[in-house]
């Protein structure tokens, strides 16, 4: 028994005594039986690669070309998006892609190339295969993005899935990123990480691997271009990553390196490249626009600590309000069930739920429900009979009912790679509706079942519907949060089809954004937490899930007063605003870490009240775009390799530059500028980039710059919108969105743009509109002080 192992057996005895931990133990020997005698036994193996090209068949897009000992299919979809897979793998069925594949581009036509290879030329680029499998990806004026060498399979002699590797070199400058929720990004070093969705059993750090949320998703940023590699693929696996060198004076450059081992599955991708604006696009219009929260789930969210009530409840939401501090939601943990148990609620510490919520709601705050997937295996419990008689549970290879040991106990798994299944979890939320909840946070999902020793999750060799095509946990593990979310999005849309569904849950798989966002998961308290949590939300909005943030304050152990209010104010300009502590850690409200961290943290609440207009837009650009709302300093200037290295700040769209203080002691730090002029916030003074200049960081505050020319919605006085200009620089114009929505419908608000200019000393606001330039719809304050 390792020391993870430990930790799990602990947690499991903490939640049951003795017993908990005696249940924990069976539960492993069952899984290691059912895998055992479930799973193929992998004996002799045969290598085999692609061997020479024999011939090709042109088609839409692209076509096949075929080798001695396998096939190439290629297709360029009408998005700009190049599809490749081997052994007749097609982009289809996938997880993934958000409904049917993108049409093939017609003007993309499958050539011969020199030296017996073939080429398909697109219009944001080339793919070129060599006659022995190798795959390389040329931007239009032929530069090498990316170069895949021939692929390698082992397959086993008695047949079962083959695993496969796949090595790649990309140029020497650059950069990977994403991988999914990685706390050790956001820029992914040297190093191997896995593609495993795993609960670590205890609050993570930047050392640890894998995490909750992996994706097979590459953003790789270069000189010469950005491009995304996704490899629809959702076994386990690794990937292998080593940046390159480049050569000093005459000297060779190093590749960049990236190699992928998979278990098992198709061998597919996908790659877009462009700008990293573009890229993001396309990679939304292939699996699914992000969902759109309420406005209100912009705000701020506390969740209450274990072992509460009715009565503690209140008690929170009272200290909110006479302390005037704005509140948006209270999240209750799964304590707050009969027994642990979805679905249910425990009438002696919540006797009036519904009233309860109602209350809150006409306050302006709503309650948040935690819901797992895992369903106490109990006859008589309503959750587990009316699964059974869907027979909606996972079952082993000789057809038994899978049982894991979660918080209820002995439990069972819906198996959510099911329609039938998802439509009856789906209908389930009826009961959380009727409670009061107006939104739904997934927890334990990965899924998790509690073990003595091992992975704690299913057996691998547990069965799965895979929508009819059958197969195991193998396959079904990292879609299986996907699965759930997508089950409580589609069932709330039917429950409650006027409002839209606010889900977030704590692991998922590419496309997850279709059906909410994330929460970062359990990260350790202390201050390499805190940079995790940023890397965290950065690396997930470069893999398309732009809604995500942690729990302000780590989930472990007692912050300092400091390391709260830093932790607090980097979370005040994250997307998802949440604070909350785990079971054992001390209590969370503002007021526990003294009058100064309260007086500060209150700046840092009314600021994120006041901005929520301009969170609400980067809500519907992201939606209509992909664009996440956090995103990393070169997201304008991907070539600048100074940006590329900055990890320590990020843009809020792309107006606000938030350089958060993550060292304790700290009264000032470096903030390395983009290109163009940069206002301090407070006190208006004004930073010329590109470059780094040295600006002060007192506790009141974190260093925050607006760009010049910016154009921002805000909350002005009586809550009605403004926009708030920052003064241009002489010579140069500005601009910037609004969406004006402030409700939790389905209305698309039209889009409003600004362009904002200098005439004279005069700042020059007006509308950009078919029919010419107008007035702005709303007041203007214009900020910035006049340059001398």
């Amino acid at each position: 028994m390792d020391g993870r192992d430990l930790v799990r057996s602990v947690k499991a005895v903490g939640s049951g005594g003795a017993a908990g931990g005696l249940r924990t133990v069976r539960a492993a020997w069952r899984r290691r039986r059912a895998d055992a005698s479930g799973l193929p036994r992998r004996g002799a193996e045969r290598a085999r690669v692609p061997g020479p090209v024999q011939g090709v068949v042109p088609g839409p897009g692209g076509g096949v070309i075929r080798f001695a000992r396998s096939e190439l299919r290629i297709t360029v979809a009408v998005n700009g998006a190049v599809f490749w897979g081997w052994d007749g793998a097609g982009p289809e069925p996938s997880y993934a892609l958000a409904g049917r594949c993108p049409e093939p581009d017609p003007r993309a036509v499958l050539e011969p190339d020199k030296d017996g290879g073939w080429q398909v030329v697109a219009e944001r680029g080339t793919v070129m295969v060599s006659r022995h499998g190798a795959v390389e990806v040329r931007t239009p004026g032929g530069v090498t993005l990316r170069r895949d060498l021939p692929p390698r399979w082992w397959e086993p002699a008695d047949g079962g899935a083959a695993h496969w590797m796949q090595r790649s070199e990309v140029a020497a400058d650059a950069r990977f990123f994403g991988l999914g929720g990685r706390a050790a990004g956001p820029r992914l070093r040297g190093g191997t990480y896995r593609l495993w969705n795993t609960d670590p059993g205890h609050a993570v750090g930047p050392g640890d691997d894998p995490l909750y949320l992996t994706m097979p998703v590459q953003l790789v940023v270069a000189d010469a271009a950005t491009h995304l590699v996704f490899h629809d693929t959702s076994w386990d696996g690794t990937v292998t990553l080593r940046e390159g060198e480049e050569g000093a004076g005459s000297g060779h450059d190093r590749a960049g390196t990236s190699e992928l081992r998979m278990d098992g599955g198709p061998l597919r991708c996908w790659v877009m490249m462009g700008t990293p604006a573009r890229v993001l696009h396309t990679w939304a219009s292939l699996t699914g626009a992000p969902a759109l929260p309420p406005a209100w789930a912009l705000g701020h969210h506390h969740a209450r600590r274990g072992s509460g009530s009715e009565q503690e409840v209140r008690g929170v939401v009272s200290g909110y309000q006479e302390r005037g501090l704005p509140l948006d939601a209270v999240h209750l943990d799964n304590d707050h069930y009969d027994a642990h148990q979805v679905f249910t609620v425990d009438r002696d510490r919540f006797p009036k739920l519904p009233v309860l919520a109602e209350e809150l709601r006409r306050d302006g705050i709503r309650l948040v429900s935690v819901v797992d997937p895992a369903v106490r295996a109990e006859p008589g419990n309503a959750v587990y009979d009316a699964g059974s008689a869907q027979d909606a549970f996972v079952r082993d290879a000789a057809g038994r009912v899978v049982e894991g040991v979660v918080w209820p106990g002995e439990s069972v798994y819906p198996d959510f790679t099911h329609a039938r299944v998802r439509k009856w979890w789906g209908g389930l939320y009826e009961e959380r509706l009727a409670q009061g909840f107006a939104g739904f946070w997934h927890d334990l999902n990965e899924p998790v079942s509690f073990t003595a020793f091992g992975e704690n999750t299913l057996p691998r060799s547990a069965r799965h519907l895979l929508e009819g095509r059958g197969g195991d946990h193998r396959e079904a593990h990292n879609v299986y949060a996907l699965g759930m979310a997508r089950a409580g999005y589609e069932g709330l849309r039917e429950l409650s089809p006027q409002e839209r569904p606010f889900i977030f849950s704590r692991s998922g798989w590419s496309g997850m954004q279709r059906y909410g966002g994330a929460w970062s998961g359990d990260v350790t308290t202390g201050w390499p937490g805190l940079r995790a949590s940023l890397s965290l939300v950065i690396g997930l909005g470069l893999c398309g899930v732009p809604y995500s943030g942690p729990d302000v304050g780590g989930f472990d152990g007692s912050p300092s007063p400091e390391l709260y209010l830093r932790w607090f104010q980097l979370g005040s300009y994250l997307p998802l605003f949440r604070t909350r502590a785990g079971l054992r850690a001390g209590r969370r409200e503002l007021w526990e870490f003294g009058e100064d961290v309260l007086e500060h943290a209150r700046v840092a609440l009314v600021e994120r009240r006041r901005l929520l207009p301009y969170f609400m837009t980067l809500a519907h650009l992201a939606r209509r775009t992909g664009a996440p709302y956090v995103r990393p300093v070169w997201w304008g200037a991907p070539e600048d390799r100074a940006l590329r290295d900055c990890e320590d700040a990020f843009l809020l769209g792309d107006s606000l530059l938030v350089a958060p203080v993550l060292d304790p002691g700290a009264d000032r730090r470096a903030v390395q500028l983009p290109r163009g002029r940069w206002y301090d916030t407070v006190t208006e003074k004004a930073y010329d980039g590109p470059g780094q200049v040295l600006i002060g960081a007192p506790l009141s505050r974190i260093p925050v710059l607006a760009r010049a020319g910016a154009v921002l919605p805000v909350r002005g006085d009586g809550g009605r919108l403004e926009l708030e200009v920052w003064r241009p620089a002489r010579g140069r114009t500005g601009g910037g969105l609004v969406v004006p929505d402030s409700g939790d419908g389905w209305d698309e608000p039209e889009i409003e743009q600004y362009v904002t200019r200098l005439r004279g000393q005069r700042v020059v606001v007006e509308r950009d509109g078919d029919e010419g330039p107008g007035e702005p719809s709303y007041p203007v304050r214009v900020r910035g002080l006049p340059q001398a």
